[in-house]
């Protein structure tokens, strides 16, 4: 099978093999023929997602779909980030999604929001797994395009980077109708994932340029900047996680997933990050349900079973346990894949299907909401663009193998 090896079924559970298969034939299922603009094939979010402008293409799906096929197909990933940016605009901006009408051959991005920032943690593992720095070379100057644009119009007051979330509900994050939203007051502030996701920006384009020869300091200093900012601002020593600048000097500020994102990107420090890996994302009272990682902690009040306000995303089950070996916490990174995927082929076996999100208490899918009082309130089926599933595999194999006496 063209995204499914067999040596890698054989590295992975066996109770896990069908529910593999079946994710690598979505993704086949998926390319879809070129289209103008598109260079070359596309990828669509997955066969089960349809909204009314037809079929969408791009946001941070993309990227978590790319993790998942690019060791077995690196041209058809590389195919992909060359159709991606290619919607690059003049000042930077990244459309968040790109909608596609096959039927009158229309292809129409989003003009206003753009999204979370992944796509050069893809491209430089991509490099890594391939031994080649070309597509580094190729889109370090759409990296630092990017950045430009995060720092003309998402700086926040007086530090950090905000999504267009906090001012126009636009979901810029990619955390539709997010619970940190709820009670604040609109405003250019810090934002916890976006801060996070910019530092990332600032630390890849200076490795990026030490490969490509040129200076690497004003990203270093950037980078190293900002880094002391999120660790010195947005932790709270109460719950042991990193909140929004404008939530982080109340006494309960609301425990969200998001808070983790210092630690995926590597801005938090070593004892924040320990803290919040213990305190949070193995703690059975906050994030670590039967099907981890609930996207908010079941302590806090405004905890339901509504779309990110509750249920588990698998692809931030991933990003946490990239997190937690960042910081050397193989245990924790293989805990949290083992759960998710043992819980998704579960689920699997009973509906034949896999799901834009999961029960965080193992409970069916169908008894959750997505948006209520929308026609589609309840998750999408074959929906590839959170369910990295075989690149979740792929990493449980590498912690496992990374924990002490193994």
């Amino acid at each position: 099978m063209r995204f499914f090896p067999e040596e890698e079924g054989r590295a992975c559970k066996a109770a896990w093999v069908p529910l593999l298969e079946y994710v690598a034939r979505l993704h086949e299922q998926s390319i879809q023929p070129v289209v103008p603009p598109f260079r070359h094939d596309w990828a669509e979010i997955g066969p089960g997602y349809r909204c009314s402008a037809g079929l969408a293409f791009g946001h941070w799906d993309l990227i978590h779909q790319l993790f998942d096929t690019a060791p077995a197909d690196p041209d058809h990933a590389r195919k992909q980030i060359q159709n991606y940016l290619a919607f690059q605009e003049a000042d930077g901006f990244l459309p968040g999604t790109v909608y596609v009408d096959l039927e009158n051959a229309s292809v129409l991005p989003t003009r206003v929001a753009s999204h979370p920032p992944v796509w050069p943690v893809f491209v430089e593992e991509f490099c890594a797994q391939t031994g080649s720095a070309q597509l580094i070379g190729d889109t370090y100057e759409n990296l630092c395009r990017q950045i430009g644009w995060f720092e003309r119009h998402r700086a926040a007051d007086p530090e950090g980077f905000y999504f267009l979330d906090i001012l126009t509900r636009l979901w810029e994050s990619g955390v539709d109708e997010g619970l940190r939203f709820d009670q604040v007051l609109p405003g250019p502030y810090a934002c916890v994932d976006a801060s996070s996701h910019v530092y990332a920006l600032y630390d890849v384009a200076a490795r990026w340029a030490e490969v490509l020869r040129v200076s690497s300091e004003p990203w270093r200093g950037k980078a190293e900047r900002l880094r002391r900012w999120i660790a010195g601002n947005l932790f709270h020593e109460r719950t042991g996680l990193f909140h929004d600048i404008f939530s982080v000097k109340t006494d309960s500020p609301p425990l969200t997933l998001e808070g983790m994102w210092p630690v995926v990107s590597g801005a938090a420090e070593p004892g924040q990050a320990q803290r919040v890996i213990e305190e949070n994302l193995l703690n059975p009272q906050r994030f670590l349900t039967r099907h981890p990682s609930s996207m908010v902690g079941m302590e806090e009040p405004g905890f339901e079973l509504r779309m990110w306000r509750g249920p588990a995303w698998n692809s931030q089950t991933y990003w946490a346990a990239r997190g937690c070996l960042r910081y050397g916490r193989a245990d924790a990174a293989r805990l949290l894949l083992e759960s998710a995927l043992d819980e998704t082929a579960r689920v699997f076996s009973e509906t034949g299907t896999i799901w834009e999100f999961y029960h965080p208490h193992g409970g069916s899918p169908l008894d959750l909401q997505r948006k209520p009082g929308s026609s589609r309130n309840a998750p999408c089926r074959d929906y590839l663009g959170h369910n990295p599933l075989l690149a979740m595999a792929r990493l449980w194999v590498l912690s496992k193998g990374l924990e002490p006496g193994r």
